[in-house]
């Protein structure tokens, strides 16, 4: 008779017959009132029956009230070698389940079973282990190398390993692998837990890339595997719920003379003091900060900090993502121009970024920062810059009349700008000094509707104050085309702009939202602007032309309607 096999406490196991239902083991033995030897086992995924108690007695205690359970042990797998894991994924026969399952829906939404053409020769190919340069044993259930040399024999050129959600903890086991095969610079450990402390690790001058995302490491684990990795790259920590770093010995983080990129998203950091301790990575290029809690950001120096630095803080740093965070504040963007090498920067999904909870546009937060290339994943062409700080300043003038010591104190690059684009002797389009003409403030605008609920409508042309806010041009599209039981929301796209940026504030003016008459050269010439009217449920585009000469990129703006009492929702496009 099969002996049954054993477990201990700590030991990383899954389900039989699904290796994505994997566990901690909190217990083994007896449970009152049953039979035989139990394992409790702490599942990942929180799908579980209790908290480790059963019937008022507790057991272990689990991560979570239902996470915890009961198991026979010949329904567990203590996993296999990386060998194994290996031969399973390139050399074991496409099973029937598995070719059941490769298919397409048909337009009658039938399954139609699809034959890969070439799969016999690609898995031939990839059956020669000794061939391979990168694998992935992803979800086999792998908790070690194997006997020594054996995976060294077998596939010696391997440089880059996934060993994504495997039974891994143990950090000898993550050094013997690295040994056996000394070729191998990228690692992918993302979700297997790790042990607590590092041990046992030799030195790993091979490995340039080091995955560690939901392993449950700490910024302590970091600092101790650091020593036995010389020549690291690249650091993933993505989701593992840090919210200190803490340095072995200073108050910044030392060593890791070779790492280029950090990417610290989706934790729990809340304080940029946090940030600053990385400031002394010489080699840093790339910080990933992206779903953290920041709500602040400022460049560390003698002043800020009362520390004094040896280097230049975060001096090779080029690229920083802060997307998703809590950032709110004008003056976090302005932190950003003294970062000496910083030309990527991503800001989106914080307030300061969001018009529509206070933020401000993209041309704003482009002329604020006077060395960014890369703004959100979008490449800021010179076009571009020019004309969003030409902007830019135009809306600050329009604001501040008299006082210069507001303007430097709000608006740092504004006289620089005013005088690098020559505006010096611009006057504020709509300030108070002097009378002015009516019509110089006047946009002329042609409305076209074509919502297909509302039918076609004839255009209609109409001159506005530049003074026009959005709540009232809102009313207005409403009446012109008598539309009943809509809610209008009116965005902001501008040609090369991903994404259209919603006007909130409906007490803002077009000018303060970035719509006024300084964009077209008039020449002395007539201009006008066409608007157009969509339904939202098809593509819509905007166009927009002007009678007059073209100076920038055109402006574009969308009404789109939520229907109260329709089914269908309508759009209405606004081009200036």
């Amino acid at each position: 008779m099969e002996s049954e096999p054993e477990f201990i406490i700590g030991q990383r196991v899954h389900s039989i017959g699904d290796t994505r239902r994997i566990g901690t083991v909190k217990y083994v033995g007896p449970v009152n009132g049953y039979s035989g030897t139990w394992v409790g086992v702490d599942w990942d995924n929180g799908d579980a029956k209790h908290d480790g108690s059963l019937n008022g007695i507790s057991y272990f205690q689990a991560n979570s009230q239902f996470s915890g359970s009961f198991v026979r042990p010949h329904n567990l797998c203590a996993g296999i070698t990386l060998l194994d894991g290996l031969y399973h994924r390139y050399r074991a026969e496409t099973t029937r389940e598995e070719e059941d399952e490769m298919y397409v829906y048909s337009a009658s939404n039938k399954k139609v079973s699809i034959q890969l053409v070439g799969s016999e020769k690609i898995q031939k190919k990839l059956s020669h282990f000794e061939e391979l340069g990168s694998a992935s044993v992803a979800y086999l259930g792998v908790s070690s190398a194997g006997p020594p040399s054996q995976i060294s024999k077998v596939a010696p050129n391997l440089k880059e390993l996934d060993l994504t959600g495997n039974l891994l903890s143990d950090w000898k086991d993550i050094a013997d692998t690295c040994q056996e095969l000394p070729f191998l610079t990228a690692l992918n450990l993302t979700n297997n837990s790790m042990a607590e402390h590092v041990t046992c690790l030799p030195i790993l001058s091979n490995i340039h890339v080091l995955v560690l995302n939901c392993t449950s490491v700490k910024w302590t684990q970091i600092e101790e595997l650091k020593q036995f990795l010389p020549c690291l790259d690249e650091l993933h920590l993505m989701g593992n719920k840090i919210s200190e770093i803490t340095p072995a010995s200073s108050g910044f983080v030392q060593g890791f003379d070779s790492l280029r990129v950090l990417n610290l998203e989706d934790n729990c950091i809340s304080e940029w003091d946090e940030i600053v301790k990385l400031s002394e990575l010489t080699k840093l290029e790339q910080l990933h900060l992206n779903k953290n809690n920041l709500s602040q950001v400022f460049y560390p120096s003698d002043k800020t900090t009362n520390t004094s630095f040896s280097n230049a803080a975060f001096q090779h740093l080029r690229c920083i993502l802060l997307g998703a965070n809590d950032i709110a504040d004008v003056e976090s963007v302005d932190a950003l121009n003294s970062f000496p090498s910083l030309t990527e920067v991503r800001l989106s999904e914080n307030p300061i970024a969001d018009p529509g909870r206070g933020g401000v546009p993209r041309f704003v937060l482009i002329a604020r920062l006077a060395k960014v290339e890369i703004l959100n994943g979008s490449e800021v062409s010179g076009r571009e810059r020019k004309e969003s700080e030409i902007r830019y300043v135009r809306l600050v003038m329009s604001k501040f009349h008299d006082s210069q010591e507001d303007i430097k104190r709000c608006h740092p690059r504004f006289y620089e700008l005013r005088s690098l684009h020559g505006l010096e002797e611009e006057r504020p389009s709509n300030g108070g000094a002097g009378p002015q003409k009516m019509s110089s403030g006047l946009l002329t605008i042609t409305l076209k509707c074509v919502g297909a609920s509302m039918g076609e409508k004839a255009p209609l042309t109409k001159k506005l104050p530049a003074t026009t806010t959005v709540g009232k041009l809102k009313i207005l599209s409403e009446s012109l085309f008598k539309l009943k039981s809509v809610k209008t929301k009116l965005f902001l796209q501008e040609e090369g702009f991903p994404l259209p940026i919603q006007l909130v504030n409906e007490m803002d003016s077009l000018l303060d939202a970035g719509v006024d008459a300084s964009r077209v050269s008039y020449s002395g010439q007539k201009w006008s602007n066409r608007v157009e009217l969509h339904d939202a449920c098809s593509s819509t585009m905007f166009e927009m032309d002007h009678g007059a000469k073209f100076i920038g990129h055109r402006t574009r703006l969308e009404f789109s309607m939520a229907s109260q009492t329709l089914s269908e929702k309508n759009g209405v496009v606004l081009l200036i």
